[in-house]
């Protein structure tokens, strides 16, 4: 990843950010509270994603208030980053999308205090299905966890 910010937006095809929180059942919006990405929300990882031809990755050094064992990244929090991938490389993609499935294989354990890389793409699209796959690793290669999803698109006509 260069030093161009530009890489950090998402495509213009991808929507625009709401401020208040949908009501259920209204189309996805973001409300820049994600736990995962939102910049507005002081616990969380705000990861900040890179976007390329229907996929995303992001670089970041997780902290160890994110420990799970001591040393080791919570496996919570490796499943969260992974997922998050995927959602973001269906926005390079143009489509919001929710998690329908999600199947994750540990490699090894993740330390914190280290950069990290995760990557998601998009590897199938039928209707409103989206096969995705991502992959957490360290800065050398060394792969740590790998993930498979089939995630629902949103629906709204309005989109």
């Amino acid at each position: 990843m260069d030093d161009d910010t530009s890489a950090l937006r998402p495509p213009a095809s991808s929507l625009s950010s709401a401020s208040a929180p949908s009501p259920p059942g209204a189309a996805l919006q973001d409300d820049r509270r994600c736990f995962a990405c939102g910049p507005d929300n002081p616990q969380g990882l705000r990861l900040q994603f890179a976007y390329g031809e229907q996929s995303a990755q992001a670089r970041f050094m997780p902290a160890s208030r994110f420990a799970g064992w001591s040393g080791m990244l919570h496996g919570g929090i490796v499943v969260t980053v992974l997922d998050e991938a995927m959602a973001h490389a269906a926005i390079a993609a143009g489509v919001r999308a929710v998690t329908g499935r999600l199947d994750v294989r540990f490699r090894r354990a993740v330390p914190v205090d280290i950069p990290l890389v995760v990557r998601g793409s998009v590897e199938h699209r039928r209707g409103r299905l989206l096969q995705l796959r991502a992959s957490l690793e360290d800065e050398r290669g060394t792969l740590y966890a790998l993930a498979h999803g089939k995630f629902i698109a949103d629906d709204d006509p309005r989109r």
